[in-house]
């Protein structure tokens, strides 16, 4: 027989089961401590020096560090990551119905825009009452609005010397 053949019969089977669970208990006490980290630094409730305290004796002495730290503050672990993933589904969403919009502004937003320019000269007060209708109706331009007499721009008045 090779000396491969030898090592599979000096590893029996349980022994590679034992194996496999110390691996995975080292693996999730990784996860464990990496969690109770992010909540140290996560928590705004604890002072600057509470969290370097905390983060020291998870450091120095960490399986006492962890254990304490569950006891201590694990009950209020859970509802810190859930205000987190609701604090940031909300940004999300508001992220997603401001793209929705397309940037378009809002028929206030356009009315008032058209009210500045007819105060400032740039448009009649037809042309005004004309894009008024429109915004109302729901069929604004979706360019930014410009006089109807065909001028692109804010119609300014010089006098002549």
């Amino acid at each position: 027989m090779t000396a491969q053949t030898y090592l599979a019969y000096d590893y029996p089977l349980l022994s590679a089961f034992w194996t496999m669970l110390w691996f995975f208990l080292w693996i999730m006490w990784f996860i464990l401590l990496f969690r109770v980290v992010l909540d140290i630094f996560r928590d705004d409730a604890l002072s600057g020096w509470a969290k370097a305290g905390w983060l020291v004796f998870c450091l120095v002495l960490p399986f006492l560090g962890v254990l304490v730290y569950l006891m201590a503050r694990g009950k209020d672990m859970g509802r810190r990551e859930v205000a987190q993933a609701r604090a940031q589904q909300e940004r999300f969403d508001t992220y997603v119905r401001q793209t929705a919009a397309g940037g378009r502004p809002s028929g206030v937003d356009e009315l008032a825009r058209l009210s500045e320019m007819r105060e400032r000269g740039a448009i009649t007060d037809e042309e005004f009452r004309r894009a008024k209708e429109e915004v109302l109706s729901g069929h604004a331009p979706a360019g930014p609005a410009a006089p109807a007499t065909g001028t692109s721009g804010p119609v300014t008045h010089t006098s002549g010397r």
